[in-house]
């Protein structure tokens, strides 16, 4: 994780990692901006929580790097000129992460790798004798893919207790809520039974995501999972009801109101 140049209240960070990723989105005026809305919370408490220069993050779902991409611009850890290129053709700061993605450890484009990368990271981490923490960033949808159970078994087995998976359960994806898809609750019973620590909590209560963290960092001899309830409509109340969590459309006329929503809720949380 790189050096951060600022630090925020978490609080005001999810906010304005919410306002980031609006501005982003508008020039194309469409885009993943649900994905930062449900998991800015998540965002936010990681970024405080990690050690500059020790700790990883991995965002596993490709899309989901726009919250970590807002986090980092308002942070100064991505300049104003790579941040205006987000989502643009031969832009590092793409729409869907890739290998040369900045500001994280690791991301991908293909779903339900990045557990499996996150372990790859704690198990070097181990053989060089280092305590750092792995942050892998997950979503509900990508527990459908196979891979991602077998790197929950894998570990649990080997104890890899410095990996704490967020799960953002948004209920929201491409095809639809992701309870239309497949069935995967009890998601939290799931991981328990997979050997790791669960902690089932509001994403969006960010002192319960901090608690959450703190208490899975003393926690040894088994990894922990977050198991985040989100919405990617939370924090903008102007979305229309029928807005597409999974793309969401964003017209002109709805960037202005989201922009005035989130600057007067900035401005209230300063006063």
């Amino acid at each position: 994780m790189p050096v951060m140049s600022e630090t925020l209240d978490p609080r005001e960070l999810a906010l304005r990692i919410r306002l980031r990723a609006v501005r982003m989105v508008a020039p194309q005026g469409f885009g993943y901006l649900g994905q930062a809305l449900s998991s800015a919370e998540q965002v936010a408490a990681v970024f405080g929580a990690a050690r500059p220069g020790v700790d990883r993050i991995v965002c596993s779902p490709g899309h989901y790097i726009i919250g970590p991409f807002a986090a980092a611009a308002e942070l100064g850890l991505l300049s104003e000129d790579a941040v205006a290129g987000y989502g643009q053709n031969g832009s590092a700061v793409e729409a869907i992460g890739t290998e040369r993605s900045p500001v994280v450890d690791y991301t991908c484009g293909s779903l339900g790798q990045g557990l499996s990368a996150a372990l790859g990271f704690a198990l070097a981490d181990r053989f060089h004798g280092s305590d750092a923490r792995i942050f892998a960033m997950v979503s509900d949808g990508e527990l459908e893919e196979g891979q991602v159970w077998e790197a929950a078994l894998f570990a649990a087995h080997h104890r890899l207790d410095r990996v704490v998976v967020l799960l953002d359960a948004n209920n929201s994806q491409v095809d639809g809520p992701v309870d239309s898809i497949t069935t995967l609750e009890p998601i939290a019973d799931k991981w328990s039974a997979f050997g790791w620590r669960v902690f089932d909590i509001d994403g969006h209560d960010l002192a319960a995501v901090s608690a959450a963290l703190v208490a899975a960092g003393a926690e040894r001899g088994r990894p922990s999972a977050l198991v985040c309830r989100t919405s990617t409509r939370h924090g903008l109340d102007c979305l229309p009801p029928d807005a597409d969590g999974h793309f969401i459309k964003l017209p002109p006329s709805l960037v202005a109101a989201a922009v005035s929503e989130l600057t007067g809720k900035l401005e209230a949380l300063r006063a």
